[in-house]
C-alpha cells in the first residue's frame, strides 16, 4: 500500500474514467469541511448547502460521460446525528447523478467488510480512507493489489444488494 496526499486523492476522484464505487461504515465522521456546517444544522440555522456546489459539478461531468458513481453508507438506526445531518443534505449529490443507497447495519452482520471506507476506482484502485476514532480523515493509502481489489468489489456488490435507495430510505 502507498500513502497519498489530500490533494492526490482528490485527483484520482476526479481522473477515473467508468466507476466509483464508495463504501462508508462509519456513524460519524468530522471532515474540517463539514464539521461547521453540522454545526449550523444542530443549531437549527439555515444553510443554501452553496458548498457543495463544486463537488456536485464534478459529478454531473461524471455522469454526463457516462461514468457510474455508486455511494453505499452502512449505518446503525437509529441514526447518529452525524447521519442524519448527512441524510438532510444528501439531495443535491444525488440529483447531482451520484447513487447513494442506505444500508442499516443489522442488515450486513453475515457480510464481510474491509476494516477501512474506500473508494474502488475502476475495479482497478482502491483507495483506503483512514480515520481517528472521533471521525477525522487521517491518511489515504492507495492499492493495485488484485486481492485489494476483488475483496473491495466482493463487500461493495453485498452491500449494494442490500442497500436502499436514497429517495425510499425511510430510517427508524
Amino acid at each position: 500500500m502507498h500513502e497519498i496526499s489530500e490533494g492526490e486523492f482528490s485527483r484520482l476522484l476526479d481522473s477515473f474514467q467508468e466507476s466509483s464505487a464508495h463504501l462508508e461504515t462509519r456513524d460519524a465522521y468530522g471532515t474540517m469541511t463539514e464539521l461547521p456546517y453540522m454545526a449550523k444544522w444542530a443549531a437549527g440555522e439555515p444553510d443554501d448547502l452553496a458548498w457543495l456546489d463544486e463537488w456536485c459539478a464534478e459529478l454531473r461531468e461524471h455522469v454526463k460521460a457516462g461514468r457510474s458513481v455508486r455511494r453505499a453508507r452502512v449505518v446503525s438506526e437509529p441514526l447518529s446525528e452525524y447521519q442524519r445531518w448527512s441524510r438532510s443534505i444528501a439531495h443535491p449529490m444525488v440529483e447531482a447523478g451520484e447513487d447513494i443507497r442506505w444500508v442499516p447495519r443489522r442488515r450486513t452482520s453475515s457480510t464481510c467488510l474491509p476494516g477501512n471506507d474506500f473508494y474502488l476506482l475502476d475495479d482497478e484502485l482502491v483507495v483506503f480512507l483512514h480515520y481517528s476514532g472521533a471521525g477525522l480523515n487521517t491518511a489515504f493509502t492507495t492499492s493495485t493489489d488484485s486481492r485489494d481489489i476483488e475483496l473491495c468489489r466482493t463487500a461493495f456488490d453485498a452491500v449494494w444488494a442490500l442497500a436502499i435507495p436514497h429517495s425510499e430510505y425511510d430510517p427508524i
